[in-house]
């Protein structure tokens, strides 16, 4: 039986409280430490307090009542896509629509890698979705509270 710790592979969902207070690894790529378990992707689920819009990227907050996530959208990945011989950028794309549904006082679930920026934790969003439910925001809390208490928190099963 394999004993590996898969955790680091999905987005946890966390509170903003539980994301800043992660203890970083200095590892490459970067990870984080929760309960001795390594994280390396979140989800977080709040309203937009602030916006920031540049041309290379979108840095705005996520306040979930616990606290404020600092999350970064980059709206130019033509760097990423190097050896492609065609101008068209579509990661971009998808990024520029994305940014869109960003605007202040607007509720929104993040995805993404969790990343150390001036010695602060943020979220290099991947996906951000606009969630028109505002019951979705107490559903996010329950399913972290609940994902804790039954798997984040528990020391890792041994072989």
């Amino acid at each position: 039986r394999l004993n590996m710790d898969t955790l680091h592979l999905v987005h946890v969902k966390l509170l903003a409280s539980d994301l800043l207070t992660l203890t970083p690894r200095h590892t490459s790529p970067a990870s984080f430490v929760r309960c001795g378990r390594t994280v390396a992707r979140a989800e977080v689920v709040g309203v937009v307090v602030s916006r920031d819009r540049r041309e290379k990227f979108l840095r705005f907050l996520v306040d979930d009542g616990t606290g404020c996530v600092p999350c970064v959208l980059w709206l130019n990945h033509q760097y990423l896509n190097a050896n492609s011989s065609s101008d068209s950028d579509p990661t971009g794309e998808m990024a520029s629509k994305m940014s869109e549904v960003v605007r202040l006082g607007t509720l929104l679930r993040v995805r993404g890698r969790i990343v150390m920026y001036h010695g602060t934790i943020q979220i290099a969003a991947r996906d951000v979705v606009l969630e028109e439910d505002p019951n979705v925001e107490v559903l996010h809390w329950l399913q972290c509270v609940h994902m804790a208490k039954e798997c984040y928190d528990l020391p890792l099963p041994s072989a």
